[in-house]
């Protein structure tokens, strides 16, 4: 009996900022929506009302996150980071000026020996984003 094929999916753990987060990147970017969310209930054991899980896609893709009701020694870091082809300059400057703010910029949007149009940043909740601008077909 063949098996379904496997599924590997980006999970993001937040402390308490999941919805802000989710609701937040599903506005920057086309065909993006929130899938489901089910919230942690009275009875805990995370805050009431915070994410226990959700799933929600960008651009199509599908991703997963929580708010942990732990806190943890360890946050997001730039060694993985969300890397998104832009179509166009503007659309680039528009995703790299929403994610930095608040955020921290890494690499500032510029013309790097890999890329003719390339920007880093750190947004508000720690995820570290690449911005880069798609070459055009040969």
């Amino acid at each position: 009996m063949p098996s379904a094929p496997q599924k590997i999916t980006t999970f993001l753990m937040f402390e308490g900022r999941a919805e802000e987060a989710l609701t937040f990147y599903t506005s920057l970017f086309e065909d993006s929506e929130v899938i489901d969310i089910t919230r942690y209930g009275a009875d805990g054991p995370g805050k009431e009302g915070t994410v226990l899980r959700a799933t929600f896609a960008l651009a199509g893709q599908r991703f997963m996150c929580i708010d942990s009701y732990v806190t943890h020694g360890f946050g997001f870091t730039p060694s993985v980071s969300l890397f998104v082809e832009c179509a166009s300059a503007e659309e680039l400057d528009r995703l790299y000026a929403a994610l930095a703010e608040r955020g921290k910029e890494l690499m500032p949007v510029g013309s790097y020996g890999f890329s003719a149009r390339f920007g880093w940043v750190n947004d508000r909740f720690g995820v570290s984003w690449q911005l880069n601008l798609q070459e055009p077909p040969a």
